[in-house]
This record gives C-alpha cells, sequence and structure tokens, in this order.
C-alpha cells in the first residue's frame, strides 16, 4: 500500500513539474465532465466522459488524445466514444475509432489513445465528445482480511482532475459510491461529499498534464467475482446442432476471509453474516438452449434453475458452497442450440458462425478468455471477424468417425469485461461431399462387420476331416 501511494505521489509531482510542456495540438477543452459510478460492479469501474473540444491552432486537427497514467493504463479493458450530433431530444451519438497512440514526448510515462474524429476540426470549431473507459482490478480491498461478521471495505485511487495534454477550462469530477459510508477521502478544494455522491471541483484553467492524486476508501459489499480462466469451446455440427462446453476457474477476488466459517451464522443472520460473499451467479445463455448441465469435479451439481424462452434463456447456477475472499471454485457448463440460429451462408457462398465472444456471467471480469471454434470436418480457409484485437491461431481435433481432422479456430483474449460480450463470426468453406463421409464410415463399417461374420460362419475350425 504505502508503495502504491508513493507511485502515486511521484507520478503526481512529475507531471507538476512538466506542466510547461506544449499540448501536442492546438486543441483545447472547454469543459469536461467525468463520472465514475460502476464501483458496484464486482471489480470494475467505468468512467463516462463529456469533453467539449475546440480547436486554437490555424491548422485543422483529425483526432483527439485521451491520456492515462501507467498504473491505469495496465488496466484498460476497453476504450470507446462517441460524437454527439444535434441538441436536447434529437441528440444522437455516432462511434468514433479509438486506437492506442504513441507520444514519444509525454510526461512520466504517461499513455495515449487517440480518438479520430469523423471531420477534422477548423480553427474556431468545437466538438462535444462521450468517452467511456472501463478499468478492471481497479479496486483494492483494505483491510486484506475481514471476518466472516465484517464488512468490506476498498480503496480506489485516481486523480480530482482529468489527466490531459491539453488546456482545460472548466472541469468537475463525481464519484458514485455504492454505500454512504466513505471512511476517507483526499480533499482537492472544492470538494464535496453528499451521501453516496463525492464531487470534486469545478475547478477553472488546468494546465496539460495537471494531476492531484487521491485516495477514497468505501464500503463496498458487492461480491469481486473473478474468472482467472475460461474455456470454451463451440462445436459447429451440420447435422443440426452446435454444442458449447464451457469450464471455469472462479475466484472471489476481494478481501480473504479470515476465521472458521461458520455455517450456522451464515444462514440464521443472511443480512449481517457473510455480506460480500456469493452464493448464486446468474448465466445469460442464448435463446432455445437444450440439454443444459452443469457439473464439477465431483459430478453432476442439481442446484440450479433455468428459464428459456424465445429471446433469452437465464441459468441460475449455485456453487457446492458460498464463495468468501481468497476463495475458488472449478465447474462446467453445457448445452446446445439449433445450428440455423447461429450458422448462415454469405452472399459469396461462404458458411460462418455467428455467436456472443464475452463471458455469459454476469458482472464478471474475466483474467483470461479462449474460445476454440471446432468447425466441420472438411472446412477450409477459415477467418475471423472480431470488433476488438484478440490473438488468433488454428489446432487440429480428431472427433469420432474422424479421416483427416476438424480446424480449430482458437481465438484468446485478457482482461475481458461484459462490455465484450458482443458477436463475433468466423467464416469458412465447405464443400457439400464431405457431409457423406460419416455415413460412409458408417455404411462401411457395419459392412466390413458383416462380411467379417459372414466369413466366420462358413470357415470351419474342427480337426475332424
Amino acid at each position: 500500500m504505502a508503495a502504491l501511494i508513493l507511485s502515486f505521489l511521484v507520478f503526481s509531482i512529475s507531471l507538476l513539474v512538466k506542466t510547461s510542456l506544449s499540448s501536442p495540438s492546438d486543441l483545447q477543452i472547454l469543459h469536461a465532465e467525468r463520472q465514475l459510478q460502476k464501483f458496484v460492479e464486482c471489480v470494475l469501474m467505468g468512467s463516462i466522459i463529456l469533453q467539449q473540444v475546440e480547436n486554437i491552432g490555424d491548422t485543422p486537427t483529425s483526432e483527439v488524445l485521451l491520456a492515462f497514467p501507467p498504473a491505469q493504463f495496465d488496466h484498460l479493458a476497453l476504450v470507446k466514444a462517441a460524437v454527439t450530433v444535434g441538441k436536447k431530444r434529437k441528440k444522437s451519438y455516432v462511434p468514433l475509432e479509438v486506437n492506442p497512440s504513441e507520444q514519444p514526448e509525454a510526461p512520466n510515462g504517461t499513455k495515449f489513445y487517440a480518438i479520430s474524429l469523423l471531420n477534422p476540426l477548423a480553427k474556431g470549431e468545437s466538438t462535444t465528445l462521450e468517452i467511456l473507459y472501463i478499468l478492471s482490478h481497479s479496486l483494492e480491498p483494505f483491510p486484506v482480511e475481514i471476518s466472516q461478521s465484517e464488512s468490506q471495505f476498498v480503496y480506489y485511487h485516481d486523480s480530482a482532475v482529468v489527466l490531459s495534454p491539453y488546456h482545460i477550462k472548466q472541469q468537475a469530477t463525481l464519484f458514485k459510491t455504492p454505500s454512504n459510508k466513505v471512511e476517507s477521502f483526499t480533499q482537492v478544494e472544492p470538494t464535496y461529499l453528499n451521501g453516496a455522491e463525492l464531487k470534486y471541483g469545478p475547478y477553472e484553467d488546468h494546465r496539460p498534464y495537471s494531476y492531484y492524486p487521491i485516495i477514497i476508501h468505501f464500503e463496498n459489499n458487492h461480491p469481486f467475482a473473478v474468472v482467472e480462466e475460461l474455456e470454451r469451446e463451440i462445436e459447429v455440427s451440420h447435422w443440426g446442432s452446435v454444442q458449447v462446453t464451457e469450464h471455469y476457474k472462479l475466484a472471489h477476488a476481494g478481501a480473504k476471509h479470515k476465521g472458521v466459517f461458520s455455517r450456522v451464522e451464515y444462514q440464521s443472520r443472511p443480512g449481517a453474516s457473510g455480506v460480500s460473499s456469493f452464493k448464486h451467479l446468474l448465466a445469460m445463455l442464448p435463446p432455445r438452449v437444450h440439454s443444459v448441465y452443469y457439473r464439477d469435479d465431483i459430478g453432476n451439481i442439481s442446484s440450479s434453475h433455468l428459464r428459456t424462452s424465445s429471446k433469452k434463456s437465464e441459468l441460475l447456477i449455485e456453487p457446492r458452497y458460498p464463495l468468501f475472499g481468497g476463495w475458488k471454485a472449478s465447474f462446467l457448463i453445457g448445452y446446445g442450440v439449433p445450428l440455423q440460429d447461429f450458422l448462415f451462408e454469405s452472399a459469396v457462398g461462404e458458411r460462418y458462425l455467428n455467436f456472443s465472444f464475452g463471458c455469459p456471467i454476469a458482472d464478471t471480469v474475466v483474467d483470461k478468455l479462449t474460445v476454440k471454434v471446432v468447425l466441420p470436418e472438411g472446412s477450409k480457409d477459415p477467418s475471423v471477424k472480431v470488433a476488438f484485437a484478440v490473438e488468433q491461431s488454428l489446432e487440429k481435433k480428431y472427433s469420432y468417425l474422424d479421416v483427416i481432422g476438424r480446424t480449430v479456430v482458437v481465438l484468446e483474449k485478457k482482461n475481458v469485461v461484459p462490455d465484450h460480450n458482443i458477436p463475433f463470426q468466423v467464416h469458412y468453406k465447405f464443400n457439400q461431399i464431405f457431409m457423406l463421409a460419416e455415413p460412409l464410415m458408417l455404411v462401411s463399417a457395419f459392412f466390413l462387420f458383416f462380411i467379417t461374420f459372414v466369413a466366420y460362419l462358413h470357415i470351419d475350425l474342427s480337426l475332424r476331416k
């Protein structure tokens, strides 16, 4: 903890010393409003920034830089931006392209993302941007260990002002905590605390790279459900089904449980005992699922409830034991879905699978997600379309009656959050002749068995003549 606070202080001092550096472009921010409001969702923290950017230079500019300190940049799971068009009821949002950007002269290792504007911003023009970024593992439990009857408190580190390479004329930051129990917070005047809302600002005329470190200590009893590793296998069969198997390694990343666990106290005082633990998980599965099963290393777990409809399926599962801080559990979920709901044919004659990428369990972050798409035997030239960067590779898998093996498309991504649960596509070519491969194998096997049986009946193995 002391080392982390020291690093924030060193970062802030170095930025204050270097605020005389020039802005990377002739832009200024007229107004910036930051809202941090997702403290309650697992170990996630979301921030929405409204920025009104103005070009005060002589040349048009087509990009706006978004700055992060190194400690936050390493925990970034997602960065999105949109430009607002229209006013009030007619206001709409147009998504913008956002990519990491290298700025060698940035002070103290500040990291950047570049937001590409739809049209270059000419001199004197302004535009309003809405930016969303999500940090995972951004809350630090303190105390690091609690008993079964204690509440969970966490630290959050940030800056009272928006870190930016541009001059900001006016800004404010609003933190919304999940409860009214705020133990302590750094004051950078003006600072206001009203129940669960903590407001920093408004501040006027802050130079580029201004940074004022703050620490907020507050109660957060929401469970920190972290999927340390998730491996999902999606097996496509042209005979009418898509089979999905998901292997989970789940952990509670909150304050570690100390002392002896009392199940009697846990069940008799549900509102006061183990308030930061969890014993239920909700998995949002595709509609029209069938053959659903849920088991762990011991065997099938019957404590689950499935609700299905034409639009969605909800699987409420309960591990064998409630999870406290530092406890872990491993389990497996499997199900089948109709082929026609997820396999389609493109205009150029290719087939493609359209499936959701992220974790189906609500309010979780996945440290490492591996998605394996097993294509039918005979598939070739696979290609993947994903809305974000993933690691791709190919494998081979042999199943029953396979001759040349099945192509497996492997996609890997770290730091996966609920916003990554969007569709992706796997395109491939397939020759219809391979649909006859397995039936021919079965016919050949039965034919050989029949010939062998007939030959056995006509062979005389006796020793007499």
